[in-house]
């Protein structure tokens, strides 16, 4: 079996004449936390839409556990296991934590959401709900509605309606973006400890956090790769440098 989790070779994006991504050549390894960086307009979020099958690539191949997922539609790659986060979460402001959660269950194990439902049958699910609300620390919000959440709990609530879906691949798109930093630690301690057993890709601006997670970083710049490595390797590399005009010269302690 492949020890890799998400691969691509040759990724190519075209919109128009315009190359948004360029032979891009990708190898996720599995359960590791693997970086997605590079300044504004380097192609991330293209790669990404890519990934996660929200756009068709132009050329080249992207494989999911060894299987060529290429052409595949965004809910086939999810049913799959591989799942972006904040993208497919169902997060209803006016429903409590636990409702959401619930919802979300359902969605998994093929039950459409529906409000007039028993309390019985829905209550099946609380116990499951309990427990991933548990694992991305919000026990003891279970009764508040989602839309009077601070925000970084929110986006704590959104990790656990994408967990309920049992990912095996995640992708996180700016997981902390908009967070001070009291929510940047926990959020960056949550995705570490919801790393256990599964293999995670991130797209985030916050290098110190990148450096703190990551074990693998690919550097992306007008759509090409650039470098790629342990955080050291690439925050040292002169290109990577001079393609952030020194924003990357930042260290974990900077």
């Amino acid at each position: 079996m492949t020890v890799y989790a998400l691969e691509t070779s040759g990724l190519t994006k075209e919109f128009a004449g315009f190359t948004a991504v360029s032979d891009v050549r990708l190898r996720v390894r599995r359960n590791t936390i693997h970086g997605l960086i590079g300044p504004n307009g380097a192609g991330k979020s293209t790669c990404f839409n890519l990934l996660t099958k929200f756009l068709v690539p132009t050329r080249g191949t992207i494989l999911y556990e060894g299987q060529d997922i290429t052409r595949a539609r965004p809910a086939e790659v999810a049913r799959m296991g591989l799942v972006r986060s904040f993208q497919i979460s169902a997060v209803f402001p006016h429903l409590t934590a636990l409702e959401n959660v619930r919802a979300a269950l359902q969605r998994k194990r093929g039950e459409s959401f529906d409000f007039w439902r028993s309390d019985r049958v829905l209550r099946k699910y609380d116990a499951d709900a309990r427990a991933l609300m548990d694992e991305v620390g919000l026990a003891g919000w279970e009764e508040t509605p989602a839309g009077e959440m601070p925000y970084g709990r929110k986006r704590a609530l959104e990790l656990a309606t994408t967990l309920a879906l049992d990912p095996k691949v995640l992708l996180l798109d700016e997981p902390l973006a908009g967070m001070g930093q009291e929510d940047i630690e926990r959020i960056a301690a949550l995705i570490k400890r919801v790393a256990q057993g599964r293999t995670v890709v991130m797209v985030e601006h916050n290098l110190n956090v990148v450096a703190s997670l990551c074990e693998v970083i690919t550097v992306l710049t007008r759509g090409k790769v650039l470098a790629e490595g342990d955080y050291a390797a690439v925050s040292s590399d002169p290109a990577v440098q001079q393609a952030y005009l020194g924003e990357t010269q930042e260290t974990p302690h900077g």
